[in-house]
């Protein structure tokens, strides 16, 4: 497993506990969290920097990215996804309007091999879905 995987699995994680807490992405709030998720479990030094990349991008870009998200999860409310789900979306959509580094059908298959390890598998079809139509969208914008 690469180490943008394990950054990806990282986030993925902290936005679990942060969602479930119903945490605020304030900005120093934000901070103490992440100093406290780091404490707390083993980030790995190499693993640690592109997921607090990902962690701040997405938090200062959310209402952007679920905005992208509603407009692609048709019939589907985001706060009515899983929290698993709803976050790996949410990291991809960030990854795709975000980081010109890494091409959307590599943020898609990490995606759907994360949401193998930690979602159901339905939810695998789900996001698939949902990201190849966020991504169509993306090319055509």
């Amino acid at each position: 497993m690469g180490l943008r995987r394990k950054s990806r699995e990282l986030a993925l994680q902290f936005f679990y506990g942060h969602d479930f807490q119903g945490r605020s992405c304030d900005p120093k709030a934000l901070q103490e969290e992440l100093a406290e998720f780091t404490a707390n479990f083993d980030t790995g030094k190499k693993t640690l920097p592109y997921a607090e990349q990902i962690i701040n991008g997405l938090c200062s870009h959310l209402e952007d990215v679920d905005n992208h998200l509603a407009g692609h999860a048709h019939n589907w409310r985001i706060e009515r996804m899983s929290v698993v789900d709803r976050n790996l979306l949410r990291i991809a959509t960030w990854e795709m309007l975000y980081n010109d580094d890494v091409p959307a059908q590599v943020v898609i298959n990490e995606a759907l091999e994360i949401a193998k390890r930690y979602s159901s598998p339905d939810a695998v079809a789900f996001i698939n879905g949902i990201l190849d139509s966020l991504q169509i969208g993306i090319r055509t914008d």
